[in-house]
């Protein structure tokens, strides 16, 4: 495996993401004007400004700011001002992706409202802004059928020269999500969920995946086009979860051979932890040797280069190992080294 030959799915663009209203990225100016500061295209300190609007929300009420929220709606505004905003908050971060060596970019507008005309409208706007100024195709990722759908007409209507988009995600639950897919040179990622549950052990993955796959042969989809998310879960909430996902990732490739993509959102496993780069970094690597050849995450935070340099005889690696593979109930070892500061870099 070598960067060349690993897919990588920028996350980022996403209505989802937060920053904490306390962290270094959220800032005032004298007036009491809250911002979101970034670095510009040119690589200048640029700043968003938060809405009056979006303070009255909950998730603000707790602390945390929804920021690619906050870009597309100022993006899609009537004020001139406020859509530059936006649009050179979202043109920042396809630039930071495409320079980290994304070959998707993931799109997502679903938390933007939870009307589907206001979905819709947003989707249309995301992606034409999108198809204007990116490199490299989308991924159109929505848990609404019928936002993939708008999503994935609007980039085709625009005659774009980006390539063949991905859809995120088809499932055991939406298997009507490959047919739009079928007869189309668009990529399809196809996760592990059952028809009315999450996946609980490892032959359940297996079982899932294999009528996923079996359900896009049946329509044409090519293994080429097919990216299996064998779905990764926190692993401070079950030792397991690790296990799980590495060994149903080499299960996998043991039964559809080397034509098919496994990918995931290899970042969710760190969630709720400290030290979260090396907890991804070590999943990743592990991942990789198990099978993985693609990822659904943030390239700016996760370097590949950094991840295939890991020393992983060292004894921050080897903590994180023995975490991630079920070896350290509760992640107790791994948070009292943490605490001793045995794990930081030397």
């Amino acid at each position: 495996m070598t960067n060349s030959s690993f897919t990588i799915v920028g996350e980022n663009i996403h209505t989802t993401r937060v920053l904490r209203t306390d962290g270094k990225r959220v800032t005032k100016d004298e007036s009491g004007t809250e911002f979101v500061n970034y670095r510009d295209i040119n690589g200048d300190i640029s700043f968003m400004y938060i809405p009056d609007s979006f303070k009255d929300t909950q998730v603000y009420k707790q602390g945390r700011v929804k920021h690619f929220m906050i870009a597309v709606t100022l993006g899609m505004s009537d004020s001139a001002e406020e859509r530059i905003q936006g649009e050179n908050y979202i043109l920042a971060e396809i630039q930071r992706q495409e320079s980290k060596g994304s070959h998707f970019l993931d799109l997502n507008v679903d938390e933007i409202s939870y009307k589907i005309d206001i979905q819709k409208a947003a989707i249309a706007w995301l992606v034409e802004f999108y198809s204007a100024r990116a490199k490299v195709p989308p991924s159109i990722d929505s848990s609404s059928e019928e936002i993939i759908q708008w999503g994935l007409e609007t980039y085709k209507n625009l005659g774009s020269t980006q390539g063949s988009p991905m859809v995120n995600s088809a499932s055991l639950e939406r298997i009507s999500v490959l047919d739009l897919v079928a007869g189309t040179d668009s990529s399809v990622i196809v996760t592990a969920a059952g028809s009315d549950a999450m996946p609980s052990e490892v032959s359940d993955r297996v079982s899932n995946v294999s009528q996923m796959i079996e359900e896009c042969l049946q329509r044409g989809i090519p293994r080429s086009k097919i990216y299996v998310d064998a779905l990764v879960f926190p692993i401070s909430v079950d030792q397991n979860f690790g296990n799980h996902y590495l060994e149903s990732v080499t299960e996998i490739r043991r039964q559809f051979g080397s034509e098919i993509h496994i990918t995931g959102g290899l970042s969710n496993v760190s969630f709720g932890l400290p030290l979260r780069r090396l907890i991804n970094d070590t999943f990743i690597r592990l991942s990789i040797e198990a099978g993985v050849d693609s990822a659904i995450l943030n390239p700016v935070e996760s370097d590949l280069g950094r991840i295939f340099d890991l020393d992983m005889e060292s004894e921050r690696v080897q903590t994180a190992i023995n975490m991630l593979t079920g070896k350290d109930e509760y992640c107790m070892d791994f948070l009292g080294k943490y605490r001793e500061g045995r794990l930081s870099v030397s």
